[in-house]
């Protein structure tokens, strides 16, 4: 499987399932592991964890991973110095795995108080990264891609704004998309209604406003104004200040 790759010592590839992707408060509730030795052998190990938080339904939608799936599976940190122990000694691989698993384990590994398998050695490769420079994924190569045409205004503003348009009726056609606009935000924004637009807030499925982050993930936001008066004084973007202000004075329900 990895017969192009020259390995001077062990290399896990591996992918997490979470509750959610933020890498700070989300847990991990499925890992999955295959560790490749120089001599051509591989080990794979892969687990599921109660999260001891509910797995939100969207994050379901992605992986299929409901609460009683894993009622009864250890916490991670029952199993993080084991986990620690697999890892120690390897380079990592993954898909987005730098900008997304790697955080995410570290955090779980502390939250245990397990030793941490990463130091100043661990190697880190990444299959998006690769991918992603690549096979270009900006605008010019969009146009290309889609309209078969060379973006010769790139980085204008009116030529951008011209090229996206174009670029988005050629997406309608190509994968014989719905052509409602109605349709189109439901399939960008995967049902979930913007309130504000660092999206710490949307709307459930009785139509209340809840937090989408944090300790709070999934509650109804104007039944802890306690946190909304702490998100007011945190580092959050104006709009999504001015949002929590409604939704303390009941504008915004």
């Amino acid at each position: 499987m990895l017969s192009n790759l020259i390995l001077s010592r062990p290399i896990i590839f591996f992918d997490t399932e979470t509750t959610g992707v933020d890498r700070i408060n989300d847990r991990i509730i499925e890992l999955s592991a295959c560790k490749f030795f120089p001599d051509g052998t591989k080990e794979i190990k892969t687990r599921r964890f109660n999260p001891t938080i509910p797995i939100p339904p969207e994050a379901t939608m992605v992986h299929g991973i409901r609460d009683i799936d894993v009622a009864d599976e250890p916490i991670f940190a029952q199993k993080a110095v084991s986990i620690s122990k697999f890892f120690q000694g390897c380079d990592i691989g993954g898909f987005n795995s730098t900008g997304f698993d790697v955080p995410i384990i570290v955090e779980e590994f502390l939250r245990a108080g397990a030793p941490l398998p990463f130091d100043e050695d661990t190697k880190f490769v990444d299959a998006m990264r690769i991918y992603h420079m690549m096979e270009k994924r900006d605008l010019t190569a969009a146009y290309k891609f889609y309209c078969g045409k060379d973006h010769d205004g790139a980085h204008g503003a009116e030529a951008d704004t011209l090229a996206s348009a174009e670029v988005f009726n050629a997406q309608i056609e190509k994968y014989a998309l719905q052509s409602s606009v109605d349709s189109l935000d439901e399939l960008c924004n995967k049902g979930n209604t913007i309130i504000d637009y660092e999206r710490k807030f949307t709307r459930n499925e009785y139509g209340d406003i809840v937090f989408t982050f944090g300790k709070n993930i999934g509650k109804k936001a104007s039944n802890d104004p306690s946190y909304l008066q702490w998100m007011l004084s945190g580092s959050f973007s104006l709009y999504t200040k001015l949002c929590i202000n409604k939704i303390l004075s009941g504008e915004l329900k």
